[in-house]
């Protein structure tokens, strides 16, 4: 059986050497494309639950109602 790096028994506890990469480093930055899909999947979100709101709010209230008046 052949034996892999990550079978080293006489282990230092260190970290083995990062890996260089060819590829340039990116730096952090406002991204608008990706702003924009977050914004359109909140607008619509916002389309298809608003018409639910009323049933959500009475469905809450009868909870609380409910909640109310059986003694616990």
């Amino acid at each position: 059986m052949s034996k892999s790096p990550d079978d080293d028994t006489k282990d230092s506890g260190r970290l083995p050497a990062p890996l260089r990469s060819v590829t340039p480093g990116t730096r952090s930055g406002p991204n608008e494309g990706m702003d924009m899909i977050g914004w359109g999947m909140l607008a619509g979100l916002l389309v298809l639950l608003f018409p639910l709101l009323p049933f959500i709010v009475i469905v809450w209230g009868i909870s609380k109602v409910t909640d109310a008046l059986t003694p616990s």
